[in-house]
């Protein structure tokens, strides 16, 4: 039964809104499809510097969004919240510092901070430093507050697994943290730092020691890490660590003194100005290896693994004293009246 003529116009005018519409909405589809992918092109040429981003812990997706849109670092705030929103990723962006180009893609930005891949500080520990002149380093590169981390390796709460007979005391940590290079994140706790370091040492030594040549003066990994640090500020020569520890070795199988300057130095702490004097030789210490018998009661610094391997590896030599030539080397002699000689023509001339 044919319509109405009002309900076939009604129904008319209803088709012909549609109709109207529908361009419209094209229109309008692809004028939002056109601004979404103009939102997710990345804010600035290749090239552009990286910005610092510093996300405290807590900040909302929303935030985050507004925070890298206010450095330029994306284009629209709502297009990169409606991203991670979509990707499942607005709960799971990590606090802390990055640094982001703005040439990255906005899809790009959203995975570095889903990823928590945060700025790294590049921080070097040279063999031989002492555990202020790390401190004074991590400072330098902002990682730490020196008072705060003093009282974190006075008082750090580690396991020393391997090196159970090492003293107790804020100096327990000297030659405990092992030099190279190190990578941390802004904010990294000082323990954190502190127990990175250890625990390569002890990796380190705990597999020098076990493969150590036989019948070696020392009566604990410990012992041998003490030697190890006396080598290193003996000599910056790779060849000459063997034999610089074949010489104490000897010294300590013979019950010699070992008599070495570095101990005596760090043994002054602060009151060392540059020059070892006499009177620092004649004066009683627990580091004063001219006056006192064997090692000295810790490491006076952070031995590298050659230093290690050479303590725990010794060359053998009959030699009993060496002397600096002068130039970083040094003049190795058996006897005491060859060693007189060197002295004379190396260090008297």
């Amino acid at each position: 039964m044919p319509l109405p003529l009002s309900q076939r116009r009604h129904v008319g005018r209803a088709l012909a809104t549609k109709v109207l519409l529908l361009p419209i909405l094209a229109v309008f589809a692809g004028t939002w499809l056109w601004w979404l992918h103009h939102q997710f092109l990345p804010a600035a040429p290749p090239g552009a510097p990286a910005v610092r981003v510093e996300i405290p812990p807590g900040t909302s997706s929303r935030d985050i969004a507004r925070l890298l849109a206010a450095k330029g670092i994306i284009k629209s705030p709502l297009a990169f919240h409606l991203y991670l929103h979509y990707r499942g990723l607005d709960t799971k962006l990590k606090a802390g510092e990055y640094y982001l180009s703005p040439s990255l893609s906005p899809p790009e930005i959203a995975g570095t901070l889903a990823a928590g891949r945060v700025a790294l500080y590049r921080v070097t520990i040279p063999e031989g430093f002492t555990l202020k002149q790390i401190a004074a380093r991590l400072a330098e590169a902002g990682l730490i507050d020196e008072d705060r981390f003093w009282k974190a390796a006075a008082n750090a709460p580690f396991d020393y697994e391997f090196l159970a007979d090492g003293p107790p005391g804020s100096q327990r940590l000297e030659g405990f943290l092992f030099p190279d290079t190190y990578y941390f994140g802004a904010g990294v706790s000082d323990l954190s730092i502190l127990r990175r370091a250890h625990a390569l040492l002890e990796h380190h030594l705990a597999r020098e020691w076990e493969g150590r040549q036989s019948g070696l003066p020392y009566r604990s990994p410990y012992e041998a890490l003490i030697m190890a640090s006396i080598v290193e500020k003996e000599t910056g020569v790779a060849e000459e660590r063997p034999l610089i520890a074949g010489v104490f070795v000897n010294r300590l199988r013979l019950h010699m003194r070992l008599q070495t300057d570095p101990t005596v130095i760090y043994g002054l702490g602060e009151a060392f100005d540059g020059n070892l004097r006499r009177r620092h030789l004649e004066t009683d210490g627990p580091y004063n290896t001219y006056l006192r018998p064997g090692l000295p009661p810790t490491p006076i610094a952070m031995p590298g693994l050659a230093a290690i391997r050479a303590a725990l590896h010794p060359a053998p030599t009959r030699a009993l004293y060496f002397v600096s030539r002068g130039d970083g080397t040094h003049a190795f002699s058996e006897t005491l009246t060859e060693h007189n000689r060197a002295v004379a023509r190396y260090q008297l001339r």
